[in-house]
Protein backbone atom coordinates (compact mmCIF):
# COMPACT_ATOMS: atom_id res chain seq x y z
CA UNK A 1 0.00 0.00 0.00
CA UNK A 2 1.40 3.40 -1.01
CA UNK A 3 1.79 6.38 1.29
CA UNK A 4 -1.01 8.17 -0.57
CA UNK A 5 -3.37 5.24 -0.01
CA UNK A 6 -2.52 5.14 3.69
CA UNK A 7 -3.14 8.88 4.04
CA UNK A 8 -6.43 8.58 2.12
CA UNK A 9 -7.53 5.77 4.43
CA UNK A 10 -6.73 7.82 7.53
CA UNK A 11 -8.59 10.83 6.10
CA UNK A 12 -11.63 8.70 5.24
CA UNK A 13 -11.78 7.27 8.76
CA UNK A 14 -11.50 10.77 10.21
CA UNK A 15 -14.28 12.15 8.01
CA UNK A 16 -16.52 9.12 8.70
CA UNK A 17 -16.05 9.52 12.45
CA UNK A 18 -16.98 13.19 12.20
CA UNK A 19 -20.08 12.38 10.16
CA UNK A 20 -21.20 9.86 12.78
CA UNK A 21 -21.05 12.73 15.28
CA UNK A 22 -23.14 14.92 12.97
CA UNK A 23 -20.14 17.02 11.92
CA UNK A 24 -18.22 17.76 8.73
CA UNK A 25 -14.50 18.34 8.37
CA UNK A 26 -15.04 22.09 7.83
CA UNK A 27 -17.77 22.40 10.52
CA UNK A 28 -20.64 22.84 8.06
CA UNK A 29 -24.03 21.19 8.42
CA UNK A 30 -24.81 18.31 6.07
CA UNK A 31 -26.98 20.57 3.86
CA UNK A 32 -24.82 23.69 4.05
CA UNK A 33 -22.98 25.26 1.13
CA UNK A 34 -19.65 26.94 1.56
CA UNK A 35 -19.73 30.75 1.09
CA UNK A 36 -20.82 31.65 -2.44
CA UNK A 37 -19.64 34.78 -4.24
CA UNK A 38 -20.75 35.73 -7.76
CA UNK A 39 -19.38 38.56 -9.90
CA UNK A 40 -20.48 39.31 -13.46
CA UNK A 41 -19.15 41.39 -16.33
CA UNK A 42 -15.45 40.96 -15.52
CA UNK A 43 -14.21 40.13 -19.04
CA UNK A 44 -14.48 43.18 -21.29
CA UNK A 45 -13.89 41.30 -24.55
CA UNK A 46 -16.59 38.72 -23.83
CA UNK A 47 -20.29 39.29 -24.47
CA UNK A 48 -20.94 38.07 -20.93
CA UNK A 49 -18.92 36.66 -18.04
CA UNK A 50 -19.17 35.48 -14.46
CA UNK A 51 -16.71 34.55 -11.73
CA UNK A 52 -17.96 32.21 -9.01
CA UNK A 53 -16.16 31.46 -5.77
CA UNK A 54 -17.54 28.47 -3.90
CA UNK A 55 -15.41 28.31 -0.81
CA UNK A 56 -11.90 28.13 -2.29
CA UNK A 57 -13.13 26.74 -5.61
CA UNK A 58 -13.06 29.39 -8.34
CA UNK A 59 -14.37 29.23 -11.90
CA UNK A 60 -14.57 31.87 -14.60
CA UNK A 61 -17.03 31.65 -17.49
CA UNK A 62 -16.97 33.77 -20.63
CA UNK A 63 -19.68 33.97 -23.29
CA UNK A 64 -18.82 34.56 -26.93
CA UNK A 65 -21.24 34.59 -29.85
CA UNK A 66 -21.07 34.53 -33.61
CA UNK A 67 -23.35 33.84 -36.55
CA UNK A 68 -23.31 30.44 -38.19
CA UNK A 69 -25.34 27.66 -39.70
CA UNK A 70 -27.78 25.59 -37.62
CA UNK A 71 -27.42 21.85 -37.26
CA UNK A 72 -29.23 19.99 -40.07
CA UNK A 73 -31.59 18.25 -37.63
CA UNK A 74 -32.51 21.52 -35.85
CA UNK A 75 -32.77 24.13 -38.65
CA UNK A 76 -34.97 26.42 -36.58
CA UNK A 77 -32.79 26.55 -33.49
CA UNK A 78 -29.64 28.41 -32.56
CA UNK A 79 -26.50 26.62 -31.42
CA UNK A 80 -25.03 26.41 -27.93
CA UNK A 81 -21.76 24.70 -27.06
CA UNK A 82 -20.01 24.33 -23.70
CA UNK A 83 -16.29 23.81 -23.17
CA UNK A 84 -14.49 23.30 -19.86
CA UNK A 85 -10.76 23.91 -19.44
CA UNK A 86 -9.10 22.51 -16.34
CA UNK A 87 -6.17 24.89 -15.91
CA UNK A 88 -3.11 23.04 -14.50
CA UNK A 89 -2.50 25.85 -12.00
CA UNK A 90 -5.89 25.07 -10.42
CA UNK A 91 -4.92 21.58 -9.26
CA UNK A 92 -1.91 19.25 -9.38
CA UNK A 93 -4.23 16.62 -10.88
CA UNK A 94 -4.97 18.77 -13.96
CA UNK A 95 -2.71 18.34 -16.96
CA UNK A 96 -2.30 20.41 -20.15
CA UNK A 97 -3.68 18.99 -23.37
CA UNK A 98 -7.06 18.01 -24.76
CA UNK A 99 -10.05 17.79 -22.38
CA UNK A 100 -9.96 14.70 -20.16
CA UNK A 101 -12.94 12.69 -18.90
CA UNK A 102 -13.54 15.08 -16.00
CA UNK A 103 -13.71 18.14 -18.26
CA UNK A 104 -15.98 16.34 -20.71
CA UNK A 105 -18.35 15.24 -17.94
CA UNK A 106 -18.50 18.73 -16.42
CA UNK A 107 -19.22 20.33 -19.80
CA UNK A 108 -21.81 17.73 -20.73
CA UNK A 109 -23.79 17.93 -17.47
CA UNK A 110 -23.80 21.73 -17.30
CA UNK A 111 -24.78 21.93 -20.98
CA UNK A 112 -27.59 19.42 -20.42
CA UNK A 113 -28.94 21.33 -17.43
CA UNK A 114 -29.22 24.51 -19.51
CA UNK A 115 -30.41 22.83 -22.71
CA UNK A 116 -33.04 20.49 -21.25
CA UNK A 117 -34.55 23.23 -19.09
CA UNK A 118 -34.78 25.43 -22.19
CA UNK A 119 -33.13 28.14 -20.11
CA UNK A 120 -31.66 29.61 -23.29
CA UNK A 121 -34.42 29.82 -25.89
CA UNK A 122 -32.58 28.57 -28.97
CA UNK A 123 -35.60 29.17 -31.20
CA UNK A 124 -35.28 32.91 -30.57
CA UNK A 125 -31.68 32.79 -31.81
CA UNK A 126 -32.65 32.14 -35.44
CA UNK A 127 -31.82 34.90 -37.94
CA UNK A 128 -32.67 33.09 -41.19
CA UNK A 129 -34.44 29.74 -40.67
CA UNK A 130 -32.28 26.88 -41.84
CA UNK A 131 -29.42 29.17 -42.83
CA UNK A 132 -28.20 31.65 -40.22
CA UNK A 133 -28.50 31.42 -36.45
CA UNK A 134 -26.74 32.80 -33.43
CA UNK A 135 -24.03 30.49 -32.05
CA UNK A 136 -23.25 30.78 -28.33
CA UNK A 137 -20.00 29.51 -26.83
CA UNK A 138 -19.87 28.92 -23.07
CA UNK A 139 -16.15 28.80 -22.20
CA UNK A 140 -15.33 27.65 -18.68
CA UNK A 141 -11.95 28.08 -16.99
CA UNK A 142 -11.36 26.42 -13.63
CA UNK A 143 -9.01 28.67 -11.67
CA UNK A 144 -8.88 26.85 -8.33
CA UNK A 145 -10.21 23.38 -7.50
CA UNK A 146 -11.26 22.73 -3.92
CA UNK A 147 -14.22 20.48 -4.65
CA UNK A 148 -17.66 20.61 -6.30
CA UNK A 149 -16.69 22.04 -9.66
CA UNK A 150 -20.07 20.99 -11.06
CA UNK A 151 -22.11 23.45 -9.02
CA UNK A 152 -19.60 26.28 -9.36
CA UNK A 153 -19.53 25.89 -13.15
CA UNK A 154 -23.30 25.58 -13.44
CA UNK A 155 -23.86 28.72 -11.38
CA UNK A 156 -21.23 30.67 -13.33
CA UNK A 157 -22.55 29.52 -16.70
CA UNK A 158 -26.13 30.67 -16.17
CA UNK A 159 -24.97 33.93 -14.54
CA UNK A 160 -22.71 34.64 -17.53
CA UNK A 161 -25.52 33.93 -19.99
CA UNK A 162 -27.81 36.30 -18.09
CA UNK A 163 -25.06 38.93 -18.07
CA UNK A 164 -24.43 38.67 -21.81
CA UNK A 165 -25.27 41.45 -24.26
CA UNK A 166 -24.97 40.57 -27.95
CA UNK A 167 -25.13 42.71 -31.11
CA UNK A 168 -28.56 43.02 -32.66
CA UNK A 169 -28.90 41.52 -36.12
CA UNK A 170 -31.14 42.66 -38.98
CA UNK A 171 -32.11 40.53 -41.95
CA UNK A 172 -33.46 42.03 -45.18
CA UNK A 173 -35.68 39.43 -46.84
CA UNK A 174 -35.69 41.25 -50.19
CA UNK A 175 -31.92 41.56 -50.56
CA UNK A 176 -30.89 38.64 -48.34
CA UNK A 177 -28.51 40.96 -46.50
CA UNK A 178 -27.63 40.25 -42.87
CA UNK A 179 -26.46 43.30 -40.93
CA UNK A 180 -24.83 43.21 -37.50
CA UNK A 181 -25.67 46.39 -35.58
CA UNK A 182 -23.77 48.23 -32.87
CA UNK A 183 -26.80 48.18 -30.57
CA UNK A 184 -26.89 45.23 -28.21
CA UNK A 185 -29.55 43.07 -26.60
CA UNK A 186 -29.60 40.33 -23.96
CA UNK A 187 -29.63 36.67 -24.87
CA UNK A 188 -33.08 35.02 -24.56
CA UNK A 189 -32.51 33.48 -21.13
CA UNK A 190 -35.89 32.40 -19.79
CA UNK A 191 -35.06 30.08 -16.87
CA UNK A 192 -32.34 29.72 -14.26
CA UNK A 193 -31.29 26.07 -13.84
CA UNK A 194 -29.11 25.42 -10.79
CA UNK A 195 -27.13 22.22 -10.11
CA UNK A 196 -26.88 20.92 -6.55
CA UNK A 197 -24.32 18.21 -5.83
CA UNK A 198 -24.31 15.60 -3.07
CA UNK A 199 -21.48 13.33 -1.96
CA UNK A 200 -22.22 10.00 -0.32
CA UNK A 201 -19.65 9.11 2.30
CA UNK A 202 -20.46 5.88 4.04
CA UNK A 203 -24.21 6.14 4.60
CA UNK A 204 -24.34 9.94 4.81
CA UNK A 205 -25.20 12.48 2.09
CA UNK A 206 -23.60 15.92 2.25
CA UNK A 207 -24.25 18.95 0.04
CA UNK A 208 -21.43 20.77 -1.76
CA UNK A 209 -18.53 18.41 -0.99
CA UNK A 210 -15.15 20.05 -0.63
CA UNK A 211 -12.04 18.44 -2.10
CA UNK A 212 -11.21 16.41 1.01
CA UNK A 213 -14.74 14.97 1.03
CA UNK A 214 -14.62 14.21 -2.69
CA UNK A 215 -11.38 12.30 -2.26
CA UNK A 216 -13.02 9.83 0.14
CA UNK A 217 -16.63 9.75 -1.12
CA UNK A 218 -18.31 6.56 -2.31
CA UNK A 219 -20.61 8.26 -4.81
CA UNK A 220 -21.68 11.64 -6.14
CA UNK A 221 -25.08 12.83 -7.36
CA UNK A 222 -25.85 16.11 -9.12
CA UNK A 223 -29.44 17.26 -9.63
CA UNK A 224 -30.19 20.34 -11.75
CA UNK A 225 -33.56 22.02 -11.24
CA UNK A 226 -35.28 25.17 -12.49
CA UNK A 227 -37.79 27.53 -10.93
CA UNK A 228 -40.76 25.85 -12.64
CA UNK A 229 -40.35 22.68 -10.59
CA UNK A 230 -38.65 20.62 -13.28
CA UNK A 231 -35.48 18.52 -13.13
CA UNK A 232 -33.37 19.14 -16.23
CA UNK A 233 -30.31 17.01 -15.47
CA UNK A 234 -29.23 14.20 -13.16
CA UNK A 235 -25.68 12.87 -13.04
CA UNK A 236 -24.41 10.05 -10.85
CA UNK A 237 -20.63 9.63 -10.55
CA UNK A 238 -18.30 7.17 -8.82
CA UNK A 239 -19.08 3.55 -7.97
CA UNK A 240 -21.26 3.96 -4.88
CA UNK A 241 -24.98 3.24 -5.13
CA UNK A 242 -27.83 5.46 -3.93
CA UNK A 243 -30.99 4.08 -2.33
CA UNK A 244 -34.36 5.32 -3.57
CA UNK A 245 -35.00 7.21 -0.33
CA UNK A 246 -31.60 8.89 -0.68
CA UNK A 247 -32.41 10.02 -4.21
CA UNK A 248 -35.81 11.35 -3.10
CA UNK A 249 -34.15 13.24 -0.26
CA UNK A 250 -31.58 14.64 -2.68
CA UNK A 251 -34.28 15.84 -5.09
CA UNK A 252 -36.19 17.61 -2.32
CA UNK A 253 -33.03 19.20 -0.97
CA UNK A 254 -31.83 20.20 -4.46
CA UNK A 255 -34.99 22.22 -5.09
CA UNK A 256 -34.61 23.95 -1.72
CA UNK A 257 -30.93 24.83 -2.11
CA UNK A 258 -31.35 25.86 -5.76
CA UNK A 259 -33.99 28.41 -4.79
CA UNK A 260 -31.51 30.10 -2.46
CA UNK A 261 -28.69 30.08 -5.03
CA UNK A 262 -31.02 31.34 -7.77
CA UNK A 263 -31.71 34.47 -5.73
CA UNK A 264 -27.96 35.09 -5.49
CA UNK A 265 -27.60 34.74 -9.27
CA UNK A 266 -30.40 37.23 -9.89
CA UNK A 267 -28.87 39.67 -7.39
CA UNK A 268 -25.44 39.35 -9.02
CA UNK A 269 -26.83 39.96 -12.51
CA UNK A 270 -28.77 43.00 -11.32
CA UNK A 271 -26.06 44.52 -9.10
CA UNK A 272 -22.86 43.04 -10.54
CA UNK A 273 -21.96 41.18 -7.36
CA UNK A 274 -23.60 38.96 -4.75
CA UNK A 275 -22.41 37.08 -1.68
CA UNK A 276 -24.22 34.33 0.18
Amino acid sequence: MSDNEIIAGIMRDHILNLLKEGKRIDDRGFEDYRPIEIEVGLIEKAEGSALVRLGSTQVLVGIKTTLGEPFPDTPNMGVMTTNVELVPLASPTFEPGPPDERAIELARVVDRGIRESRALNLEKMVIVPGKIVRVVFIDVHVLDHDGNLMDAIGIAAIAALMNAKVPKVEYNEETGEVKVLEDKEPLPVEKIPIPVTFAKIGSVLVVDPNLEEEQVMDGKLTITTDETGHISAVQKSEAGAFKLEEVMYAVETAFKKAEYIRKLVIEAVEKGHAVG
